[in-house]
């Protein structure tokens, strides 16, 4: 990280040991300059699910906010064509991309990672990587490739995307209600006009690990209660130290672009920071719970319909398995999204 990069150390009284956090700001001088997305072929409704499972419409509708899902492909397939729509957008060549980084929970193969099928899909010769940091993967990434910009890259391309549909047991209402694949990408460039990171926050609580899981060759295993309360908090403490460390209070955020897990977490974590609801980008309803790649998609809708513009304060946070929890507040540059 820059040498100049301010710290700022945290500790949690977590069953009588102290977890530590720790949070690095402005650590380059780097901007999203595109983003691009892409959804599994097949959309499953609520009416589709309701003939596989005891379900309804209403009943997904009220406790999830989820109207439809879209599912099928491959992550690295998704993954390619939401890095493709990115750097098309940001009018820059493969060739020019230094770094690529993958965040996924399910990538196609053990090994090898499935950032290097999307490099060689992308004609990219840099260095990949995949990285599991659950839902708030996505976020992990873009700290990370903002401080790789830091220490020499020009170019970093940010992809999140899941194949959810492969690890979820669709006998199972309470979670194939939920899951859901696809992908989105950005791409961060080094800018002379400054960075738009203004802070960051990222932590894990590996307590929480047997709350929400899946086996090798298994299915997602989830307590939802326990996760509901825990990623009401984490989101709420992770966004707080982002804020804090911005210099910013709730009263400057703008858009806010959650974690597409669960409306209700969204509108709880939303009121714990008093930060008013209208003011999160939401497509949950269409897309369902796509993990790492819930916020890019977010993010990217968002920056299509207008509701983020050049200047406002955006601040990204989530929560995932782990547990992991990340935000990253920043001040948007006016980066572009491929139109609708």
């Amino acid at each position: 990280m820059a040498a100049d990069a301010s710290r700022q150390l945290s500790g949690r009284h977590l069953k009588g040991r102290p977890q530590m956090t720790l949070s690095v700001g402005n650590a380059s001088s780097a901007r999203i300059v595109g983003i691009g997305t892409a959804l599994g072929e097949r959309v499953l409704t609520n009416e589709d699910l309701a003939e596989m499972v005891d379900t309804s419409d209403e009943w997904i509708i009220e406790r999830t906010g989820i109207k439809q899902r879209n599912i099928g492909g491959t992550t690295a397939g998704l993954a390619a064509r939401a890095g493709t729509a990115a750097m098309e957008v940001a009018g820059v060549d493969p060739s020019s991309i230094d770094m690529l980084i993958l965040a996924t929970t399910t990538p196609d193969r053990c090994v090898p990672a499935s950032s290097s099928r999307v490099q060689e899909a992308l004609g990219l010769d840099c260095g990949a990587m995949d990285v599991n940091a659950a839902c708030s993967g996505f976020v992990y990434s873009l700290v990370a490739g903002h401080g790789m910009i830091a220490m020499g890259h020009e170019r970093v391309l940010v992809i999140g995307a899941e194949v959810l549909s492969r690890i979820t047991d669709w006998t199972d209402r309470a979670t194939c209600i939920l899951f859901a694949d696809g992908s989105g990408a950005a791409v961060l460039e080094r800018s002379e006009q400054g960075s738009d990171l203004l802070g960051w926050h990222v932590s894990s609580d590996g307590s929480m690990e047997e709350q929400l899981y899946c086996e090798h060759d298994g299915y997602i295993q989830m307590a939802g209660q326990a996760v509901f309360k825990k990623a009401v908090l984490v989101m709420e403490e992770s966004a707080r130290q982002s804020m804090k460390q911005a210099g910013l209070t709730a009263d400057d955020i703008d858009v806010v672009v959650p974690h597409q897990a669960n409306v209700r977490i969204v509108e709880t974590a939303c009121k714990r920071l008093r930060i008013p609801y209208e003011k999160a980008a939401m497509v949950i309803e269409r897309t369902g719970n796509t993990s790492s790649a819930s916020i890019p998609l977010a993010l990217d809708d968002a920056v299509r319909s207008g509701r983020i513009n050049e200047g406002d304060n955006v601040l990204l946070v989530g929560f995932g398995a782990g547990m992991t929890s990340a935000s990253a507040l920043l001040r948007w540059s006016g980066a572009p999204a491929r139109a609708s």
